[in-house]
């Protein structure tokens, strides 16, 4: 349950696969135009609102409540800072380089503390398209990421190999300088070092400083049996590098389903219509179901005076659960097929089966007749 609340990621207005930077980005938008102070004629809807997308970007912006929100939803973060109660300045000191920087009061909120240079690795989606039957029973498949890596030459410092990155002689590596204002101390991030400490002077040739280097890699993905279309499938730590030696991000994998030309499912449970003739329908039969292909084929009781839509029940031949536990069902759904071209012997045949249907019949019909007359005489 969310309780009401909306999509953290609609309220940020970004995508699912939103890198550190966009979400950051986007709540500094949201705060300048939602904080109380910037909307005094509508105070109550702007705090209301400053508030949605402080708790977003609470849970967003840490990789952990981030890859658990994403997995579980809300429920994933209740009780663990996704929720803003009331003023909370330990949660808003998160938020000192954003806040700081564009209302001025960094200090007040924790901003005398250092940005780290270390940055976690953006995460990445990949669209995977398999089979009825492999989503059915699992599938073992390699997959083609394009995506960044921590430069070997460096080792994801940015810094030619042999030197490493020098203090930044403007903030003196505390990536921040301080601005006196009157009575107020203002703290501001270090436009030189742009909040790191450190700088870079001989930048590494083979990642031109950037500590990543674009590259192709192949992947091995094992996808479980059960699985459905918007299945998502988590690859940790194959998502791009992280900055200057940071934790590379998570790779999600989202299945999409082909259709079957036969069967239809409904969760668990799978549907097939199977023709039958109406001889039997009439006279009982036993048939060949196919099921998938792992399962070969399973004999079917079709009992007599079958009627068109009938529904049979084949019990754990459907598809599996994902946890592991147990099976869905499979339902045949009985297909009386009338023949469209009829031999001279087959029409005779059936026009003296109705001759003696109609016989049979005519003591029914009569008794009907007359209960007819009787409610409307």
């Amino acid at each position: 349950m969310n309780n009401g609340k909306r999509d953290y990621y609609e309220v940020l207005g970004i995508s699912r696969t939103a890198n550190d930077d966009e979400i950051k980005k986007a709540y500094r938008k949201m705060a300048m135009q939602w904080h109380p102070d910037k909307n005094p004629d509508k105070k109550a809807e702007a705090e209301e609102k400053f508030k949605e997308a402080s708790e977003a970007y609470s849970v967003l912006s840490d990789a952990q409540k981030r890859a658990q929100y994403d997995r579980f939803g809300h429920a994933g973060v209740a009780g663990s800072g996704g929720g803003f109660g009331g003023f909370d300045p330990n949660t808003f000191g998160d938020f000192s380089d954003i806040l700081g920087d564009f209302f001025g009061f960094g200090e007040a909120f924790g901003g005398s503390r250092k940005r780290s240079r270390v940055q976690r690795g953006a995460d990445l989606r990949y669209d995977l398209e398999i089979s009825f039957e492999e989503a059915v029973f699992g599938v073992k498949t390699r997959i083609k990421i394009p995506k960044t890596e921590t430069c070997s030459a460096c080792r994801g410092s940015g810094a030619k190999a042999g030197t490493s990155p020098a203090i930044c002689s403007t903030c003196g590596g505390r990536g921040q300088v301080r601005y006196q204002q009157g009575f107020f101390a203002v703290t501001r991030t270090c436009s030189t070092c742009a909040g790191t400490g450190q700088i870079v002077k001989e930048p590494c040739k083979t990642c031109r400083g950037e500590g990543r280097v674009r590259t192709e890699k192949t992947l091995s993905v094992s996808v479980p049996a059960g699985v459905d279309t918007e299945s998502r499938l988590r690859v940790v730590g194959e998502g791009e590098a992280g900055l200057h030696g940071g934790p590379p991000g998570d790779l999600y994998v989202v299945i999409h389903v082909k259709e079957h030309p036969f069967f239809e499912r409904d969760e668990q449970d799978l549907y097939c219509r199977l023709p039958i003739s109406f001889t039997q329908a009439a006279l009982g039969a036993d048939i060949e179901v196919p099921t998938l292909e792992n399962d070969g084929k399973q004999t079917l009781h079709i009992p007599a005076g079958t009627q068109s839509g009938t529904r049979f029940r084949i019990r754990s031949k459907g598809v599996p659960h994902v946890n592991g536990h147990g099976r869905g069902d499979l339902y045949v759904i009985a297909d009386v097929a009338v023949p469209t071209h009829l031999t001279r012997e087959q029409r005779k045949l059936l026009e003296q089966l109705d001759a003696i249907t109609q016989a049979d019949n005519r003591p029914m019909e009569k008794k009907l007749y007359e209960k007819v007359k009787d409610l409307f005489s």
